[in-house]
């Protein structure tokens, strides 16, 4: 019975070290370029079909959750989730929000990731992902060559 409830308690502990390893992701992009502005980051927003999408979840598991992203991002980038699952279970007032920031940046495919700088100046887009050729490395070493915030 120790041994189980040991086992228990280091369990939740690696559990809980490994949800306080995730990126903190937003998704009202006005607060969140007002937070970048203060912060002096970059914006990243990724447009996702998050539960129906396979290479969309390919990039969320190999890159966007990697230690090496997350370790990037949270001394330089604000993170904005914009979603799209099927069926659409949104609150009515964010499926719109993120229909209209679709049609803004003009969406064609999922994932597409925007970084934007503070002022909303669009500094990179790319769209799709090949999980055989885009590394968290690589990801990661493509945003570091990106002009850093000045205001």
């Amino acid at each position: 019975m120790k041994k189980t409830g040991l086992s228990l308690i280091v369990m939740l502990a690696l559990f809980q070290a490994a949800q306080g390893a995730e990126a903190k992701w937003m998704t009202d992009l006005p607060k969140a370029q007002a937070l970048a502005k203060e912060q002096k980051k970059l914006l990243l927003m990724d447009f996702t079909g998050s539960n129906w999408c396979p290479p969309c979840k390919a990039l969320h598991q190999n890159v966007l959750t990697s230690k090496e992203f997350v370790d990037y991002a949270k001394d330089n980038l604000v993170l904005v989730v914009v979603d799209f699952p099927r069926p659409n279970n949104l609150p009515a007032a964010q499926q719109k929000a993120n229909n209209d920031l679709a049609a803004k940046y003009q969406i064609e495919g999922f994932p597409t990731v925007i970084v934007l700088d503070s002022n909303g100046k669009e500094l990179s887009k790319q769209v799709g992902y090949n999980a055989g050729t885009t590394t968290a490395k690589g990801f990661v070493a493509g945003l570091h060559k990106l002009p850093k915030p000045t205001s």
